[in-house]
């Protein structure tokens, strides 16, 4: 089993991924003391490239890192890339800042997005970069205890269900990182 550094110490994620990724040997950058990196990039995919760079630099061993968000139609894209940040909170105050801002908005159009890049080393002049996008709704309000982040107000309409509604094993096959890691798998 071939053994890569995940660029993440999100515990929801490194879970995931886990799951997703179960041909390979997957080991949090936390695992091997590895500090976070500022996310300064201005897309997805710099944002990942920063953080895989980083996990190369100070493993020695192949990286993994994500970068993913929701983009909301009517909000012009928000909080795309910030949506970690989104409140300067946890992920129950992005929630409520994103309904706050979607109040009497009908178009509820949202899609996850995912860019995976996977280097061999550091400076790999070739990143494998990979994409996944989760099309779904806004809701009016929380549905579900499963997953995280955003989960509870992405609905899925083919599944009536918000992404928090969802079993694992299901988001794990249809999930915008999933849909990435299979882009990956492609590509690799």
């Amino acid at each position: 089993m071939k053994k890569i550094i995940l660029a993440s110490n999100n515990q929801a994620k490194i879970k995931e991924f886990k799951a997703i990724l179960n041909t390979f040997e997957v080991v949090p950058m936390g695992d091997m003391d590895i500090a976070e990196v500022p996310e300064t990039g201005l897309t997805f995919a710099e944002n990942a490239l920063i953080k895989a760079r980083n996990a190369a630099k100070h493993s020695g061993l192949p990286a993994l890192a994500d970068d993913s968000g929701l983009n909301v139609e009517a909000l012009n894209g928000e909080p795309g890339i910030y949506s970690a940040r989104y409140s300067g909170g946890d992920d129950e105050q992005n929630i409520d800042k994103l309904l706050q801002n979607m109040t009497g908005i009908k178009n509820r159009n949202a899609y996850f997005y995912c860019a995976i890049v996977l280097l061999k080393y550091e400076n790999d002049p070739t990143p494998i970069i990979a994409i996944g996008k989760w099309h779904g709704q806004i809701l009016q309000k929380r549905r579900g205890q499963n997953g995280f982040g955003y989960d509870s107000i992405f609905y899925l309409p083919e599944f009536k269900k918000s992404a928090a509604e969802l079993g694992e094993a299901v988001k794990n096959t249809i999930s915008h990182r999933a849909l990435a890691v299979q882009d990956l798998c492609k590509k690799l």
